[in-house]
């Protein structure tokens, strides 16, 4: 597929199957279409033993991958057709194939990658993130929650920073992604075309694996520098280990360390502007999630989703910040205080974990 308009390319060189989002005017947001031909190239590279090794990567320098396509998501629910149960099921089986993929897979993470990029990164084998990075499951901004396995790979970060991602949508840039667990090697942009040289020219032995590690130990690091949430990772695991939003919010307004005081304010003020139901909603999920399986948090994310455009706020968050741009979203409830337990007692009713 070398056709410069396709939603994907693909190239094998040196028996390496490079697979490049290419939907650059739309931060590569992925949509259905996207997510079929990804699976489809995926499942052809895993039988083709030729192929040794993968690499998942993005044109344009502003975006790995954005998202999913929210505005097709939003047309899709005011037709009433079926379309987003079928995307979120076709996603959700590409992501969890990802994490089980037979074959080593490098994500190349440079700009953006948000959400469904997530997605489609955190499975990888060899997660690398450039200075350009900004890792984040923005969800809740429009009153979503944090999908594609992030009830999963959120709810396993260490102590709460997990619950603070998703419940804030704050994304995390290069540094603090390799110091959480969210990627594992940092190169600079300008050696993303070493790395291609390296990779075109590598004698493949018996492990593709242990050629590609060796490769990033010479070429990346394991750090950078400009971590943000140093300073404040004790206060976030604090405040964010309480079981309610309300309680989260008491507890950050309690805080008196001064040298946070400015923090603390910025997550009052953004957690003010998140839907009520979408952040109590994540934070059940990821305490929920920590228990289960990997199929079994998608699973979950799936049975949320199912009611979501009906019951929950994703309608209004894309009316107000995407399509109309009033950014004046009118959540219901509209406050934390005026939401019902029973409205998110409903939402998880009837799911079943099935893997033990």
């Amino acid at each position: 597929m070398h056709d410069q308009h396709a939603l994907l390319l693909t190239d094998v060189r040196n028996r390496v199957g490079h697979l490049t989002l290419n939907r650059v005017s739309a931060f590569n947001a992925i949509n259905l279409e996207m997510v079929r031909g990804i699976q489809q190239q995926l499942d052809e590279w895993a039988a083709d033993e030729e192929v040794v090794a993968v690499v998942l990567r993005a044109n344009g320098d502003k975006a790995f991958c954005a998202g999913g396509d929210i505005r097709e998501l939003y047309a899709n629910a005011k037709q009433g057709n079926s379309l987003n149960a079928t995307f979120f099921s076709e996603e959700y089986a590409l992501d969890q194939w990802i994490h089980a993929y037979p074959k080593p897979m490098i994500a190349l993470m440079d700009g953006l990658v948000l959400g469904g990029g997530m997605g489609l990164a955190q499975g990888a084998s060899f997660r690398i993130v450039t200075e350009k990075a900004r890792l984040g499951m923005p969800e809740v901004s429009i009153g979503f929650f944090p999908d594609v396995g992030g009830s999963y790979f959120l709810s396993r970060l260490s102590g709460e920073i997990g619950t603070y991602m998703g419940v804030t949508g704050n994304p995390v840039g290069a540094a603090d992604a390799l110091q959480l667990g969210l990627a594992d090697w940092f190169l600079h942009q300008e050696q993303i075309s070493e790395l291609d040289r390296c990779l075109d020219t590598m004698q493949w032995g018996h492990s593709s694996q242990e050629a590609i590690r060796s490769l990033l130990n010479t070429l990346a690091s394991k750090h950078a520098s400009g971590a943000q949430l140093t300073a404040v990772r004790s206060a976030i695991d604090k405040h964010f280990a309480h079981h309610s939003i309300a309680e989260i919010i008491a507890s950050l307004a309690s805080e008196s360390d001064a040298s946070i005081q400015a923090w603390r304010d910025d997550i009052l003020a953004t957690l003010k502007t998140r839907s009520p139901l979408a952040m109590a909603t994540t934070l059940e999920m990821l305490r929920r999630g920590k228990q289960l399986s990997l199929a079994d948090c998608f699973r979950l994310e799936y049975h949320l989703g199912s009611q979501w455009f009906t019951k929950g706020d994703f309608m209004e968050g894309v009316r107000a910040l995407i399509i109309d741009k009033d950014k004046n979203p009118q959540w219901q409830p509209a406050t934390i205080e005026d939401l019902e337990h029973t409205k998110l007692d409903e939402l998880f009713a009837g799911f079943k974990a099935r893997s033990a």
